[in-house]
């Protein structure tokens, strides 16, 4: 598995990808606002000084034997839909500097923002999603960002312990719309 910056061809299987994350949480992707960013990541992410980079596998460990088992991608139904040019699509995410994304968003200057972390139901709960972070952390902190923030719903419960465990500390707590929405953030 590896890691790199989003490229105009991955376009229909990121979308792809937000949208069975989505509903294996219980979410209705339809549902969710402000998705567009989604659409033109150049343009929501890129261009205001953020990043976009998506995980590629042929296949992974399920297991932690010498005998681990391999999830196949050729053999395994729902991804097909993220395969892009160079490999499937498993992993998303991105950040935005602060102030650059939603209105409602919380004002931190020299933060940048997480938004769209994403790992394919099949690839979840193997480190895939640690990996992610990890890498987009990092190319925040070459960009000269001094925090990051993360937002996520209550619905989703696995972000909920996701994010503390990777040294996000809960600030607050906010609604927008039906959602309860935690806030967290992280010194770089």
């Amino acid at each position: 598995m590896g890691f790199r910056s989003y490229e105009p061809p991955d376009d229909s299987a990121i979308w792809e990808l937000h949208q069975w994350a989505m509903r294996e949480t219980g979410v209705d992707p339809s549902d969710i606002p402000g998705t567009d960013d989604l659409r033109s990541i150049q343009t929501a992410y890129i261009d205001p000084g953020g990043a976009f980079v998506v995980g590629i596998a042929d296949s992974v460990a399920t297991g932690g034997s010498q005998e681990a088992e391999k999830i196949n991608l050729s053999e395994t139904g729902g991804l097909d839909a993220l395969a892009t040019h160079d490999g499937t699509i498993v992993a998303m995410g991105g950040y935005i500097p602060n102030g650059a994304g939603h209105a409602d968003e919380r004002d931190r200057p020299g933060a940048a923002e997480l938004h769209r972390m994403r790992v394919a139901p099949p690839f979840q709960r193997r480190g895939v999603g640690r990996e992610l972070i990890t890498q987009l952390e990092r190319r925040a902190t070459a960009a000269g960002f001094e925090s990051v923030l993360a937002t996520t719903s209550t619905r989703q419960s696995a972000a909920l312990s996701f994010y503390p465990d990777q040294g996000y500390e809960e600030m607050e707590r906010s609604t927008a719309g039906e959602y309860k929405l935690v806030h967290y953030e992280k010194q770089l």
